[in-house]
């Protein structure tokens, strides 16, 4: 999820999916640049019972851009507050748990170019650090990369030093 109008949107998909279910709980926790965006919802259960135990999940596990929902069918026994905070926060978990999480990372993108015989001596450096989207080779060799921004310093430097400065850098 890259944005509070995409978990929003998940949760309405859910809420429709089980339109005939009691409470359909939910929580999300975005972030989008350098603002937040956190919201959970007990959905007509007592209030803070289950969709702020949903929301601790998330937070607890450091989890950005998801969202959670629960569906619960009512089945006749009141579990009361703290069956209910244990039962939503443990089901919150077990999806967690089973969900593929991806990492995320911030990237920048970078022209590099430089002669071939030095494109032959960086290529295992260039792909350990960036993911090369495009390749041109002409009078030199050009390459589009992405790379980890926090990994941007430390990868210029060590292109810089295996190919003793025989490089450009443009960020794109």
């Amino acid at each position: 999820m890259e944005s509070e109008a995409d978990a929003k949107a998940f949760i309405k998909s859910i809420k429709e999916l089980h339109h005939d279910a009691n409470h359909n709980v939910s929580a999300y926790f975005i972030k989008e640049k350098s603002s937040f965006a956190l919201k959970y919802d007990d959905d007509g259960e007592p209030a803070g019972s289950s969709g702020k135990p949903v929301f601790k999940i998330l937070e607890s596990k450091e989890i950005l851009n998801a969202a959670v929902a629960v569906t619960r069918y009512f089945g006749g026994i009141k579990l009361g507050f703290g069956g209910l905070s244990r039962a939503y926060r443990d089901t919150a978990l077990l999806a967690i748990e089973e969900a593929e999480v991806v990492e995320v990372f911030e990237q920048v993108r970078l022209k590099i170019s430089l002669g071939y015989a030095e494109s032959q001596k960086v290529r295992n450096l260039i792909e350990k650090y960036a993911v090369i989207q495009e390749e041109t080779y002409l009078d030199n060799v050009e390459f589009v990369l992405l790379v980890i921004e926090e990994l941007e310093d430390e990868f210029i430097k060590k292109i810089i030093d295996q190919t003793k400065n025989k490089v450009a850098f443009e960020k794109l």
